[in-house]
């Protein structure tokens, strides 16, 4: 018996920090993305939850990417799930919202923890100029795609990175591509002169 293996590649995540498992130019496996510590997969047959790699004695957790793809490349070889076009996943990938967002992400349950966290999340970014553009708060450990409103850059960015530790602020560096400079970014934030 044969078993048919598909060489895969990884593409660009979309803004919510879901990659695309391709193989050949263009045809999407399913998506893989972590979320809180597990690896998921979203195929043509719906999302599951393939849980934390592995840990193999005297070595480290093997890669949860690589371990989604080995599953999706799997998948499709067996004739359980099919592929889709590259263009057209892009095309239906989750796109900023132009209002308010809710208060937690979809994903994460209302809870008096979850609340609570998600109202101090929102203080601190609303005091540190940070916006949410595509929905709630995900948890501290969980990608957010924020916008800086100090230049107008965006991307996904973590909590955990912008709480501050010890009852401190954040660092002043805010994002790649630069921004408008640690010193002014300390001037306009009232936190970093207490």
């Amino acid at each position: 018996m044969s078993i048919t293996t598909f060489q895969t590649r990884i593409g660009a995540p979309d803004i919510e920090c879901r990659y695309p498992v391709i193989i050949g130019e263009d045809r999407v496996l399913g998506l893989a993305y972590r979320w809180h510590r597990d690896w998921l997969v979203i195929t043509s047959e719906g999302e599951l939850n393939l849980r934390r790699p592995a840990v193999t004695p005297g070595s480290k957790r093997a890669s949860g990417i690589d371990m989604a793809a080995a599953y999706l490349a799997e998948e499709y070889a067996a004739g359980r799930i099919t592929a889709t076009g590259l263009e057209q996943l892009r095309s239906e990938a989750p796109k900023p919202v132009t209002g308010p967002v809710p208060l937690l992400h979809p994903r994460m349950p209302v809870t008096d923890r979850n609340v609570r966290g998600a109202v101090a999340a929102f203080a601190g970014l609303a005091e540190h100029h940070w916006r949410a553009v595509l929905h709630g708060f995900p948890g501290s450990d969980n990608p957010w795609y924020l916008l800086c409103e100090l230049c107008g850059w965006s991307g996904v960015r973590y909590w955990s990175h912008h709480r501050g530790r010890n009852n401190q602020p954040p660092s002043p560096y805010r994002h790649d591509g630069g921004c408008i400079g640690k010193d002014k970014v300390r001037a306009l934030i009232p936190a970093y002169s207490k």
